[in-house]
Order: structure tokens, then sequence, then C-alpha cells
């Protein structure tokens, strides 16, 4: 007898009494799997330990990931070649409109790589899809890192960082002596990143310049290393795919070409989100602390993973995690603070917040750099009143309603960077790479897992799952043995 029902997802669909089942993740409603199995449909058990529940489409703000997501090679040609577009036109207007001869390059570069991408996307071949994602990695990314890189072409930041390394050499400190910085104007002669930055500096410092001892070279390799990691551990499919269409949307790819300093930090966030995802609080502290390590940006990572693990694991987990994720720090930051205390306050708190004598060169048209910049007197103080207001915010709904599942703890971490980026009186665009890429790893990841059925944390703020039954309007023919 067949009854008509309503899943915990509140899709309707027919079964026998006694053994309501809904359709397997990654399916179609007449049984055509996403990735491109045709042996028709199957059932799980509405009661199946790995099934999903309801609550977890909720940490998506109620949306749940449809077929084609689960790999950029199972993505409809219209979706993939609306990316392509998108990273396109936005090249092209980089390209016109920047007034950086350094982006203006990487524009054009890349809109040969997007175009080419869109060429190959059009051809009906199999491969037509992995084609078009080598394209356009090695058109926005490979072909203008390289060339940027050999002919020494680099924003500012890249200088610092190598100069970061040379000094942590040659004087055991990767920052300039405050009584240096009272009597300078140039901004550049600040570092505003922690220590561990200077590391991707050494190659430079210790070989000379050229290709390969590029900072950017090394941002680059680590972040796809990194991401790539985050995305397997996470429970993404096909890892490798999604790291190449990542790595050459314009988010990473022109973030890298020409500076690229918070480009591996943002992997780093995203592996100690995957392997709180595997409950995992060790290797979690481990991946936070290395990008707190590298620059402040990264710390509002680490609350919001003791908020996740106080509420889900218990005080254990958060004492494992905070003894790593911590010590980690304390191990690359701890020599510094004791033995150069005022130089690293003088280049890493006072200069970003634009305390310093020195104000930063990051200054994009965004609400905290206007107020700051229209009204000197009081705008500056102001925007730091807001940040804080801001932060104390973020801190009371960690308290009142504490992330439950890693999904909500990455929506939260990423509305709040951009809250802060957005008020922050020296800030550029660049910065939101970090709430994009965590959105984009998010995805990736949410999609394999639904596809693949692993079952993820429920979420006990949510509402119970509510099923309904009723009888079928029109007649059904009964299931054949």
């Amino acid at each position: 007898m067949n009854e008509l029902r309503c899943s915990s997802h509140g899709r309707l669909h027919l079964g026998r009494i006694g053994d309501v089942g809904h359709l397997a993740d990654g399916q179609h409603a007449d049984g055509a799997l996403a990735a491109g199995n045709n042996r028709g449909p199957t059932y799980q058990s509405a009661h199946e330990p790995g099934r999903h529940s309801r609550y977890d489409a909720m940490d998506m703000g109620g949306v749940r990931l449809g077929a084609g997501w689960e790999s950029p090679a199972a993505m409809r040609s219209r979706w993939l070649a609306g990316i392509f577009a998108v990273s396109a036109a936005w090249a092209l207007l980089v390209a016109v409109f920047s007034t950086d001869s350094v982006h203006r390059l990487w524009g054009v570069m890349a809109a040969v790589g997007y175009g080419l991408a869109l060429v190959a996307l059009a051809v009906r071949h199999p491969r037509a899809a992995d084609v078009s994602l080598g394209l356009s990695f090695a058109g926005a990314l490979l072909v203008p890192l390289g060339w940027l890189a050999a002919k020494g072409l680099e924003q500012p930041e890249v200088w610092v960082v190598a100069r970061s390394g040379a000094t942590l050499i040659h004087q055991g400190t990767p920052y300039a002596d405050a009584a240096l910085l009272a009597g300078t104007q140039n901004p550049n002669a600040y570092n505003p990143y922690l220590p561990v930055m200077a590391l991707f500096g050494i190659p430079r410092a210790v070989f000379d310049g050229g290709l390969i001892t590029d900072p950017r070279v090394w941002f680059g390799v680590v972040f796809i290393a990194v991401f790539w990691l985050a995305l397997r551990q996470g429970g993404a499919l096909h890892p490798g795919r999604w790291t190449i269409l990542v790595a050459a949307c314009p988010v990473i790819a022109f973030e890298l070409a020409v500076g690229g300093t918070d480009v591996p930090m943002v992997a780093f966030l995203c592996l100690g989100f995957a392997y709180l995802w595997q409950r995992r609080p060790v290797l979690a502290g481990l991946a936070l602390g290395i990008g707190a390590a590298m620059k402040a940006t990264a710390w509002p990572a680490l609350v919001v993973a003791i908020a996740l693990l106080a509420i889900r694991d218990g005080k254990r987990a958060v004492g494992v995690f905070m003894l790593t994720s911590l010590g980690v720090v304390a191990a690359c930051v701890g020599p510094f603070v004791f033995g150069h205390p005022r130089t690293l306050v003088e280049n890493t708190i006072l200069f970003p917040l634009g305390l310093a004598s020195v104000h930063s060169a990051a200054s994009s048209p965004l609400p905290g750099h206007i107020i700051a910049a229209t009204w000197p007197s009081g705008g500056h103080t102001a925007v730091v009143v807001l940040l804080a207001l801001a932060a104390f915010g973020v801190a009371v709904s960690l308290v009142v309603r504490p992330p439950r599942t890693v999904s909500r703890a990455v929506v939260l971490l990423a509305g709040a960077m951009t809250l802060m980026f957005v008020l922050a009186p020296s800030t550029r665009f660049g910065y939101f790479i970090y709430p994009a890429t965590l959105a984009i790893w998010l995805v990736a990841v949410r999609a394999g897992r639904d596809l693949t059925g692993e079952p993820a944390t429920p979420d006990r703020d949510g509402p119970p799952a509510r099923s309904c039954t009723t009888r079928p309007t029109m007649s059904a023919s009964p299931p054949t043995a």
C-alpha cells in the first residue's frame, strides 16, 4: 500500500507504509544521479544512521545544495560558463579601470585565460570541463604569476615579506626597530604580519632574487597544498578540481599574482575547520594556530572554534584545542614578545589600527576608511569604537547562541570578518578573500557530504523535524517485486 509522506527535508514522495524512505542524496526525482550514474532511483531508510536531517539544511540558511555542486566536473555547463564569464568580466574591469600597472597586466592575461576556458567549454566533449579548468588556471594564475615574479613586478607587501625574511636571518627579528620607525614616513617600513609570515621571505634572503624565490610562488604552493587537504579532510568530492577552480577564480588568482599575503592563511583556516568537522581538536589547533601566527586577522577563528567546541564537544576538547593552538602561537610569537616587545606592538598592533605615526596604505573606499578620512579629528576614534562594538556583538552572539555545527561556525566567522573589514580604518577590498574562500570551501564540502550521505552534527537549537501523512489524490501502481 502506498502513502504520500513528507520527509524531514520537506520533500513529498511515495513509499510503502512501514518502509518510508527518500531518494538518495545526489539523485534527481526521475532517478538520474547527478554524477552521471543512470542505474535508476535508490532509497535510503528514513531511520538510516547516516541520513542527513533537516537540521543540516538549516546550517546553510535553509538551503540544501542540489545535484551538480559536488564537483566542478559535474556542474551544468551553463553554471561553469557563468563562473568563467563573470571572472572574465572582472579581469577586464581590472585591466581597464585599475590605476596600478601590475593589476592591469594581470587583468589582460587573466581575461585571455578565462576567454579560452569559455571557448573550451563550448566544445562538446567529456573532458571539456577539465580542459576549461586547466586553461583558466594557467591563464589567470600560472602565466601572470610567473611573468610578474620573473620581472620583479609586485605590490609593496611582497617586498615587506621578503625584507622580513632577511632581517629575521641577519638580525634575529622580522621587524624594524621602533626608533627607526619613529623617523620614517614610509608605510612600507612597517611589517604588520606575525613572525610565521617571514618564513615566506627566507628563500629570497638566502638565494637572492628570481622566480623560484619570490614569496608569491611559495604563497601559492602552500595555498594549493593546504586548501586541497582542507577540501579532502572536510569531505569534498574531487578536491583537486575544486582547488584548481578556486585558485583560478579572481578571488584567489588576482590576490596571489600581485600580492598574496592573505592567501595561505585562509587555507589554514579552512583546514582547521575541516579537522573540527572530524572532531580532531589537536590537528584543528595546529592548523588554526599556524594561521593565527601569520596574521592577527585569523584570531577571530580561534574564538569561534572555541565556542563551537564548548557547546558541541565539552570542556576537554576546548582544553586540548586551546593548549594546541595557543601553544603554536606562543612558540612562534613568544620569543619576539620577550625579546622585542616594543617593535612587535608598533608593527603588528598600532600600525594596522592606524595608531602609529604613519598610516597604512590600505585605503579602499569602505565605510570605516571613509569615516576615518572624512573626519580626521574624531572619525578614527569613532571607527575604533564601532569595531569594538561589533566585536562585542559577535562575542555576545557566541555566548547567547553559539554555533553547534561547523557549517554555522564558518558562516558566523565569515560574517564577523566581513563586518571587521567594512569597519576597519585601514582596509582594502582584497581582504574579502577570507569570507569568500570560506564560503566556497563550505559549499564544496557540504555538497560532497550531501552526496555521500556522511552524517553531520545535528543542531539542537533547530525546530524538530515535521512529518505529515496524507492519502494520495491519485492512484499509484504498487511497487514491483
